[in-house]
């Protein structure tokens, strides 16, 4: 991809009297960020006229018919990841282009007291070279690289590139929910707190992420002469093992850590950290080309009033409209309403379910790209089901960030809301985020090797109870927790499991085409996944012998076994076929000991 300094050149094509020559337009590759800067009004972060609130960039691309309005942002002097700089007369935007061929652009900077709230009015601002056009080539990427699939979107429940049309299953890290907490990222802090004599009774201590820095590699990105090697370095390190998503908070004033927002300040909602902002976007960026999905969590159950006592008001908005301009151009990401949305209805900390579907409104409003909305659920009983209840159906929300507190329940949790969603003509994506209990959640493989129970009621037990994804949290009290972690490969082997079980969804199973039923499984400790008469997943979770009701069914199957412990290519047991119509006997898995996933596949 040529990379350009300034503007795109303008009008090619279009403006040529016949016989003239054209000039050459740029080319940019199908589903990479384009970046466009203007030179508009000289300001600051801090300046009189709010550069955030009284002012609204919005560049109209067009193609074909097809029209995006993407809104832009103050950007300082065009290169604040690198100089820090807060002040300048730098406008951006940030555009992902889904079609091939010629795109032309106009840009627009309006001025006015709190005119980025609004979508039309204030005084229109002269900026240099506000419209152009360039060529749109396809992509050379290829891998993992989220720009050779194009946009993730949500497609009946599951995750769906909107680019090669493939299905994808999300696996991976869930902790640390502070990982933007970083002493790499400018102006990047903890908040201190104190106890009743006013003594501070947490450090300033946060991330740096040393392990990683030696899976850093050459060509990399980096800041500020080097920074962000650790965290960089961490991104490649969950990919390596074969993960594909990450959790993060964006704003976490009056939560756990105290330790991330956007803003200047903590106490000012109205300004953001321009360079802080940009080298997040750095980050984002390594991430979608090792294919991570951002699961960004735009609030914790402590601040979900903070802002406009919990309402989509000026403040909401504000914050909602600069990150949707600064990274909704990315392909791989969901936005999460805020952990543990709601804890009770009746608390004066807690969002109500009007709030909720107000923010899911507005974000789907101004996310030109809809990009899947999830909720963030409770960990348990009553206040799941009273929160849930009146929001299942919602149509702007795509689904639930789920949390469990008893493992051994997840699956059902998984089933029962697959199944009130499907009920109201509005399936959710269920994704199993974060697993308890609150203290334990994933240890590290050091207390448990083979992570027996989150691997046999977690990971098998929600994807084949029909789940998107799953995520792990290391608990609360644990040494490598939610908050500490420093170092990914303390749940080495957990990855490797995980990555197991995406293998073989990805690469046996039509999953979105199937459902959950687990009584056709008898002992009644086994999951099913099946498409009837087709393909039926079974997970054993032991080596006896199972039985599967194929009542009604005429096909006859071909008998293939899992390892969930080592992956690897299929394997026979002791049976190799067996006959529809009656309940059947699996037979046994090719080794003792251990669970297995049992494959039945109908022969042509």
């Amino acid at each position: 991809m040529k990379k350009i300094s300034t503007l795109l050149l303008a009008f090619l094509f279009l403006n040529c009297a016949p016989g003239e020559k054209e000039t050459t337009l740029t080319d940019y590759q199908q589903w990479h960020t384009i970046t466009l800067p203007f030179q508009g009004p000289a300001t600051s972060e801090t300046a009189e006229e709010n550069p955030f609130l009284d002012y609204r960039l919005t560049v109209t691309f067009q193609h074909e018919g097809a029209e995006y309005k993407i809104r832009g942002f103050y950007a300082a002097d065009g290169n604040a990841a690198e100089t820090s700089a807060s002040s300048g007369n730098v406008w951006q935007v940030r555009f992902t282009p889904d079609k091939i061929g010629k795109w032309s652009y106009s840009a627009q900077l309006h001025k006015g007291d709190g005119i980025a709230l609004s979508e039309d009015g204030g005084t229109l601002v002269e900026v240099k070279d506000a419209s152009g056009a360039f060529m749109v080539i396809p992509s050379d990427k290829k891998g993992d690289d989220l720009r050779a699939h194009g946009r993730l979107v949500n497609d009946k429940g599951y995750f769906r590139f909107k680019g090669s049309g493939k299905y994808w299953i999300k696996g991976g890290a869930d902790s640390p929910e502070n990982l933007l907490a970083y002493e790499d990222f400018d102006d990047t802090y903890r908040l201190q707190s104190s106890n009743e004599d006013g003594e501070a009774k947490t450090n300033d201590t946060i991330h740096s992420y040393a392990p990683h820095i030696g899976d850093w590699e050459e060509g990399d990105p980096t800041w500020k002469n080097g920074k962000g090697k650790g965290l960089i370095g961490a991104m490649n390190y969950l990919a390596s093992k074969g993960m594909n998503v990450a959790y993060f908070l964006t704003m976490n004033i009056k939560g756990d850590g105290k330790d991330v927002w956007p803003y200047v300040a903590p106490d000012d909602f109205t300004r953001f950290d321009v360079s802080k902002l940009d080298q997040w976007e750095i980050l984002f960026q390594h991430m979608q080309s090792k294919g991570i999905l951002l699961h960004m969590v735009l609030q914790e159950t402590e601040n979900e009033t903070m802002l406009d006592g919990g309402d989509t008001g000026p403040l909401r908005q504000l914050y909602f409209r600069e990150l949707v301009a600064r990274f909704g151009h990315h392909l791989g990401m969901h936005f999460n309403l805020g952990e543990e949305n709601g804890y009770a209805e009746f608390t004066p900390i807690s969002q109500n379910d009007a709030q909720r579907r107000a923010m899911t409104d507005f974000l789907t409003e101004i996310d030109s790209y809809d990009h899947p909305i999830l909720l963030h659920t409770h960990s348990h009983e009553p206040y799941r089901s009273l929160i849930l209840d009146s929001i299942v159906g919602f149509q702007n929300l795509d689904g639930l960030s789920l949390q469990v507190d008893k493992r051994e329940g997840a699956a059902a949790v998984v089933a029962e809301w697959k199944q009130k969603s499907s009920d109201t003509g509005h399936p959710w994506m269920i994704t199993m985020d974060e697993i308890g209990m609150w203290h334990t959640g994933a240890q590290a493989d050091a207390i448990t090797p083979n992570h027996d129970s989150l691997r046999r009621y977690v990971l098998w037990g929600t994807l084949l109870s029909g789940a998107a994804g799953v995520e792990w949290y290391f608990g609360a009290n644990n040494r490598y927790n939610d908050l500490n972690t420093e170092d990914w490969r303390t749940r080495d082997r957990l990855w490797e499991l995980t990555k197991h079980a995406m293998d073989f969804f990805q690469n046996h199973l039509p999953y979105w085409q199937m459902q959950a039923d687990h009584s056709l499984v008898s002992p009644a400790d086994g999951y099913c996944l099946y498409k009837p008469g087709a393909i039926y997943a079974v997970y054993i979770p032991d080596s006896e012998a199972h039985r599967l009701n194929l009542t009604g069914v005429e096909s006859t199957f071909e008998v293939k076994w899992f390892d969930p412990l080592n992956g690897g290519a299929l394997q026979d047991g002791s049976i190799q076929t067996v006959m529809g119509g009656n309940e059947v006997s699996l037979g046994l898995p090719p080794a003792t000991g251990q669970d297995w996933i049992a494959l039945l596949t109908a022969k042509k």
